[in-house]
């Protein structure tokens, strides 16, 4: 199942700089994790933001759901979640 994810994130900006740098940096491994194994398909930047929006590929809403829960930034996350289907005009075979 495909996922259309928009997730911006907030960080207070009292928060402790080493304690958001620790959070950061085990975002980024798992997302890479998660891109190795496909679930994290793409992530784009939304300019000027800190902010991005990203597809997913699980296997069901649940799989997601906790996915999405397991991030470390989730606290500081507000995300907008997309259902998606191949549209019947689309040229390509494949998901890209």
């Amino acid at each position: 199942m495909l996922f259309m994810v928009e997730m911006d994130v907030s960080i207070p900006l009292d928060f402790n700089v080493e304690e958001a740098s620790r959070i950061k940096a085990a975002e980024k491994a798992y997302f890479q994790e998660l891109q190795a194994a496909g679930t994290w398909r793409h992530i784009w930047r939304k300019v000027g933001l800190y902010s991005n929006i990203s597809i997913f590929d699980v296997e069901s809403n649940t799989a997601l759901h906790d996915m999405l829960m397991a991030l470390p930034l989730y606290p500081f996350m507000t995300m907008k979640v997309t259902p998606l289907c191949r549209h019947p005009s689309s040229m390509h075979e494949d998901d890209r």
